[in-house]
């Protein structure tokens, strides 16, 4: 699965403290662009096909992104602060990817990608099956770097339906 091309735009929800932005800007290279969202202050040294704007995903609106089509991939990389509380923990995750996964539906272009982090509850079927009603293919992808006893894993959708 190779979500990265040469010339690509793409958007990163809670971007901070830039690596992912910073990986996917090498990844698109000179003729792509990379937008990095968070709610804290932008780090320095972000390559220049990289920009990243202090900003709440929260309010943020489709339109204030560029609208439909705006970008290619959606990565979000957002996490609740924790509080130990694990169905506590699971639910605001929840709310952070659905929330993710509506900003993209509202930006991306017909065919682009979604890439979303999320902790897995029982409410893990409902984000799922939101990511297949507008995808035409939808797959979990659990990182071989996470730790064994961890429930988060990444929703990917391919191909946006638009």
């Amino acid at each position: 699965m190779k979500l990265f091309r040469a010339g690509q735009r793409v958007l990163d929800l809670g971007a901070f403290p830039g690596s992912w932005t910073q990986w996917a800007a090498r990844r698109v290279g000179k003729g792509g662009r990379v937008l990095g969202l968070d709610v804290q202050s932008p780090p320095p040294g972000l390559p220049v096909n990289a920009e990243m704007r202090e900003a709440d995903v929260l309010t943020v609106t489709p339109e204030e992104l560029g609208g439909s089509g705006a970008f290619d991939v959606v990565l979000s990389d957002m996490a609740p602060a924790t509080t130990g509380h694990r169905s506590l923990d699971q639910m605001r995750s929840q709310e952070l990817f659905m929330r993710a996964l509506e900003l993209a539906r509202g930006v991306l272009a017909p065919g682009g990608a979604f890439v979303g982090k999320i902790f897995q509850s029982g409410d893990f079927p409902e984000a799922k099956k939101a990511v297949a009603a507008s995808f035409e293919e939808a797959r979990v992808i659990r990182p071989t770097a996470t730790r064994a006893e961890s429930f988060e894993v990444f929703l990917v959708g391919l191909r946006f339906r638009g």
